[in-house]
């Protein structure tokens, strides 16, 4: 055997591979989620490029208009109309009051100014809640999500809109500041009630300014963008406490409220502001709208969020609603009892009990409707929802002439037994008296269907203090106060008597009374006016005339200065519509409208100065730059001493003649009565030196309002029970009394100087200088001396 004599080297032994190990399962798991991770990440980046291609361009963030809400104020910056597509009323985040944006954020976003737009952690506590509670109670959107949704995006619940969201919502956290996105989402996201934004939705359900919102109600707002509809308190209050109580919860986790804080929030009552409650002036409101749109557009007005201070004084607004209200409700009872509403089957009825829990709380002036259940000795048991109330024949003994048909001059029937007027089931409308601890007292009324308007303006500017165009704006939006004409009857007599005076004549002037017949000769008929009662007076003073309102004193006047003249003196003192070139006119045939003769009664009223009636005082676009500012257009059309003579004749109809139930104002009031034919129209126009008011009262059809519905019975009542009310705000003023105007003794009977003959002491009269008498009447006429009428004339 031979040996190897050296030590042994490691190239003595032959090269083998190691031995392979096996791969280990993570090590292969590890490799494919890299790899699906990679192709994730890569597909996640292709998918939300693809998305990013068409999204809107966010700087439109920086130049964001929404649409928003005109607001009209009162004269006292009362809110009383909006007009808007979208309800909303754009406001900066320093004038959202802290506990409000705190409620919001609290419930919709607590980290929002934490996370990116996007909150991871959110989603993940949000995942966790809803798997929890087995369903989805809690959403992960952010208040940049959100807002991303409704300024670009559909509101459909899709995979592709969702992730436009997230990459909307993303960016918009890069191109915009935390405090920009949430002034944004405040005033931009909708809160049920045709409300968007936090401003109007205050104003929907509190009718508060957001300053004025305590922390109760702030939670309440801040728990309706999740769903108005759901959470709204006038379809299931108890559901929306408890989400503003989870809203409070909520800023206590957050730490915006002590556990004391929350509970006394909680603890406070909601009062929330009825849906579709009282409109403020209607009317006027619609006649601001139509004004605004001539002027600046549907779109300006609509979506340009202009302010507008308009001349509306709202506690007169409020007195003259109550009046109109009143008054034509008393003029429908005069109509007579309509019958009731409906009859229905008591066995139908549901119990009391069953509608109680539903009711609105009936409280006194409240006017219902109510079912006949009973009978009784000397009244009716009637059901007002789930509450009985008790109705006195004494309270419905004007329905005993029931009216059977159209015709309100004749076709009635008189029931004297009031217990045969009503039966069981039949349904009437009734007011409220009082509410007493075992009883509730209740009187019959009915719906007016007779019409009209008031107008109340200020005559030195022009300003329109109030208006009522209709009896329910709801019912009939023609505003009668500026739209109708009608014919005013004796209302329009002292623009003829002022055209008298104009022309030389004065109070004292004399004129005839007495039946005329004129021949028509075209017409080929004759036409006989006549007075009031079919009586005549003879020789009178215009004065007297225009006081008591004679018809064939004021033909013949009219005569004398001409009708062409008259129509002249019209239109200079703002009389726009056409005028009957006729003798008819000194009867009031010619239509006009109420605003206009209101205004003329304004010239004389206020010094022979014509104001142009004006409703708007300024308007301000949104940026608070005056768009308009009125300045009132106000010029003498006719002479102080005109003006003064007929506002003295005026104010003897008050004092004497037939408006002098408005003695009753116990202040200098000038005015006048106005009825057409068979009492279609009933008017009265009158006030003081710093108040006007006009009133007309008639059915839409033209239909006689009824024998004996004069002006100063239809019409007068209205206008005192709302000048009771208006003038409280007006100091008491005389009549100024204009230097050229001066006083002398004059014989009643002949309008000449006072001779003193017959130991007469004669009375004194107002006059132009210049055009008073300087003949001494020689004797005393007796009304029927109408021989003597054109010598008076003459020396007069």
């Amino acid at each position: 055997m031979t040996t190897i004599d050296r030590p042994v080297q490691l190239s003595d032994f032959p090269r083998q591979p190691p031995p392979r190990r096996p791969w280990r399962r993570w090590q292969i798991a590890l490799l494919v989620l890299l790899g699906l991770s990679i192709a994730g990440v890569l597909a996640l980046g292709g998918l939300l490029w693809h998305y990013s291609q068409d999204l809107p361009d966010l700087n439109q963030l920086q130049n964001y208009q929404p649409s928003l809400v005109t607001q009209v104020y009162s004269a006292d910056r009362q809110l009383i109309g909006q007009f808007f597509i979208e309800r909303r009323i754009l406001t900066p985040l320093a004038d959202i009051p802290e506990h409000l944006r705190r409620a919001v954020i609290a419930v919709e976003d607590v980290r929002f100014f934490e996370h990116p737009g996007l909150d991871y952690i959110g989603i993940l506590r949000a995942a966790w809640t809803n798997l929890r509670r087995g369903g989805k109670v809690e959403g992960a959107s952010t208040i940049t999500q959100q807002l991303a949704r409704s300024l670009f995006l559909s509101s459909e619940r899709t995979f592709d809109r969702k992730v436009r969201e997230l990459v909307l919502a993303y960016k918009m956290e890069l191109v915009s500041t935390k405090e920009q996105i949430l002034e944004l989402y405040l005033n931009q996201i909708y809160f049920g009630q045709g409300s968007y934004g936090v401003a109007s939705a205050a104003q929907s359900y509190f009718g508060k300014d957001l300053s004025a919102l305590t922390i109760a109600e702030a939670a309440f707002l801040a728990g309706l963008p999740k769903s108005p509809n759901h959470f709204s308190p006038f379809k299931n209050y108890d559901r929306a406490k408890k989400r503003q109580e989870h809203v409070l919860g909520r800023m206590e986790e957050a730490g915006f409220l002590t556990s004391a804080e929350r509970e006394q929030a909680a603890m406070e009552p909601l009062n929330f502001r009825r849906p579709g409650s009282e409109q403020v002036a209607p009317y006027f409101v619609e006649y601001v709208r139509q004004l605004l749109i001539a002027k600046y557009g549907e779109t300006m007005v609509y979506k340009g969020g202009l302010k507008v201070m308009t001349t509306l004084n709202l506690e007169m607004q409020r007195a003259a609603e109550a009046a109109f209200a009143a008054g034509l409700r008393e003029i429908d009872k005069r109509q007579g009892w309509r019958g009731p509403l409906r009859t229905v089957d008591l066995a139908s009825m549901p119990p009391p009990a069953a509608v109680a829990s539903t009711d609105q709380p009936l409280k006194a002036g409240d006017y219902r409707e109510a079912v006949v259940v009973k009978v009784g000795k000397d009244f009716y048991l009637v059901q007002i929802g789930g509450t009985s109330a008790k109705l006195s024949f004494e309270d419905m003994a004007w329905a005993k002439r029931r009216l059977t048909g159209l015709d309100t001059t004749k076709d009635f029937v008189v029931n004297p037994n009031l217990k045969q007027i009503l039966k069981l089931g039949d349904v009437v409308e009734i007011l409220v008296k009082k509410i007493e601890k075992d009883a509730v007292l209740v009187q019959l009324e009915q719906t007016p269907i007779v019409e009209g308007g008031l107008i109340a303006l200020e005559p030195g500017k022009g300003a329109i203090r109030a208006m009522v165009g209709g009896y329910d704006f709801n019912r009939s939006e023609y505003n009668r106060a500026v739209q109708a004409h009608r014919q005013p009857g004796s209302a329009f007599k002292p623009l003829i008597y002022a055209a008298a005076v104009d022309q030389g004549m004065s109070p004292a002037s004399v004129v005839l009374d007495a039946p005329v017949v004129y021949e028509q000769i075209e017409e080929e008929k004759t036409w006989k006016p006549e007075n009031y009662g079919k009586k005549f007076h003879g020789i009178v003073s215009l004065r007297e005339a225009l006081a008591q309102s004679h018809n064939l004193a004021t033909v013949r006047l009219l005569e004398k200065v001409g009708v062409k003249a008259v129509i002249e003196f019209s239109k200079q003192v703002g009389i726009t519509s056409p005028l009957a070139a006729d003798l008819s006119l000194g009867l009031g045939s010619s239509s006009v409208g109420l605003l206009e003769l209101t205004a003329a009664y304004g010239v004389f009223l206020n010094q022979g100065t014509k104001a142009e009636p004006y409703a708007i005082f300024f308007v301000k676009d949104n940026q608070e730059k005056v768009l308009e500012l009125a300045e009132p257009e106000v010029h003498e059309v006719i002479s102080k001493e005109t003006a003064y003579l007929i506002t003295n004749m005026m104010e003897d109809v008050v004092q004497k003649g037939t408006g002098q139930a408005a003695k009753i104002l116990a202040r200098p009031i000038a005015g006048k009565t106005g009825t057409t034919n068979e009492f279609i129209n009933a008017w009265f126009i009158g006030g003081t030196p710093n108040l006007i008011a006009g009133v007309f009262v008639g059915f839409d059809d033209r239909r006689s309002l009824g024998e004996t519905e004069s002006g100063a019975h239809a019409a007068l009542p209205i206008w005192i029970n709302f000048m009771k009310e208006a003038l409280k705000q007006v100091p008491v003023a005389p009549f100024v009394i204009p230097e050229g105007i001066t006083f002398v003794k004059v014989d009643p009977s002949t309008g000449l100087l006072n001779s003193e003959l017959e130991d007469q002491p004669g009375s004194v009269e107002i006059f132009t200088k210049g055009s008073e008498p300087t003949q001494a009447a020689q004797r005393r006429l007796d009304p029927t001396d109408f021989y003597k009428l054109d010598q008076i004339a003459e020396g007069n």
